[in-house]
């Protein structure tokens, strides 16, 4: 075989083999396997945290955390309620992931290089682009983060807040006093009781909080300033694709369902849409479904069970919701945010 054919030959191989590995379905991996077999997915959520994950007197969970797990059931299982919720603190989340106690970690947690590279786990996608920030008494003097030299700050350990907190306080040489909590609730407890002059964590964290358990949310403020990025997503074993696939495109899923103008109310009637990516999103032409290990209606599954980005957004912690917070960079891109799905296709 002289060179040119050779490389004809590699070349045409090598678009074969390609084709091939497209179109292979997915293998179900351990994870998808224990799901299916025990027919609910076990998802790690936040103790209480108001718009996120909290759970009512009657046991039943809501908040943005929760609805991706509920997606993510209705696409696997065919049924949102197919979850058990695990509710973890700061320190027990990630060993509850690694150790196998919940299959999937929805609990208002920043996708950082270490935890990704050296935590076992993968964060699939970003849900919320947070930032942290700081809460004083509205009565105090004190209407900006610079101006908190030598201040008291109650912050919870084993955050990136903590370490955030004492980045933010040499950088700007604050000389800042942490106070230190295990709990998140005797951090709150210990700011609200008059112990720290201020308290740090997540500006949605700091809404939650002041919402939840201020006497008077009027007498708290929150100040303009974010001394970080923290972008929010669920995160998952290393070592299951199938999973991590599942789990990430769940999501993509109903960011993109919003673009389109897919709603909870309306993806029954859309079933019936002529536009090409409609219909690939509902399964009404092409079947995706097969390449994750899924039929072709899960991402319909999941926009009925829970509606898409912006209703779960705005239901949990938007407009419509007791946090009231601004869409601001959670928006679209093509609405002024930095919220963007690859395409489903």
């Amino acid at each position: 075989m002289n060179h040119v054919t050779a490389k004809t030959f590699l070349t045409a191989a090598c678009a074969a083999a390609t084709l091939g590995l497209a179109a292979l379905p997915a293998q179900a991996g351990k994870t998808v396997d224990a799901i299916k077999a025990r027919g609910q997915l076990v998802c790690g959520v936040n103790t209480g945290l108001a718009g996120f994950s909290a759970a009512d007197s009657q046991g039943n969970w809501t908040g943005l955390d929760v609805d991706v797990c509920k997606a993510i059931a209705a696409a696997m299982l065919g049924d949102a309620s197919k979850v058990k919720y695990v509710p973890l603190n700061a320190q027990q989340r990630f060993t509850a992931l690694q150790s196998g106690e919940i299959d999937i970690l929805s609990r208002n947690t920043t996708w950082t290089l270490t935890r990704d590279a050296s935590l076992g786990m993968l964060f699939t996608n970003t849900t919320y682009y947070d930032g942290q920030g700081f809460m004083v008494p509205a009565k105090g003097k004190i209407k900006s983060a610079k101006q908190l030299k030598g201040a008291t700050v109650c912050v919870q350990s084993g955050t990136t807040t903590e370490k955030n907190l004492t980045d933010f306080s040499r950088a700007n040489k604050l000389d800042i006093k942490p106070v230190v909590f295990e709990k998140v609730e005797a951090a709150t407890g210990a700011y609200f009781a008059g112990r720290c002059q201020a308290y740090t964590t997540d500006a949605s964290g700091l809404a939650s909080q002041r919402k939840q358990e201020a006497k008077n949310p009027a007498d708290h403020l929150i100040l303009p300033e974010l001394i970080s990025k923290e972008p929010l997503g669920p995160s998952v074993r290393r070592g299951d694709d199938e999973f991590f696939s599942i789990a990430k495109w769940v999501v993509y899923a109903l960011v993109e369902a919003e673009e389109y103008d897919l709603t909870q109310a309306n993806v029954d009637q859309q079933k019936s849409s002529t536009d090409p990516v409609v219909m690939r999103i509902l399964g009404t032409s092409e079947d995706t479904g097969k390449l994750l290990g899924l039929d072709k209606d899960w991402a319909y599954r999941a926009i009925k069970a829970t509606g898409n980005y912006g209703e779960i957004f705005e239901r949990n912690v938007g407009s419509k919701s007791q946090l009231g917070l601004p869409r601001g960079v959670n928006n679209l891109w093509n609405k002024g945010g930095i919220m963007y799905a690859p395409p489903v296709r």
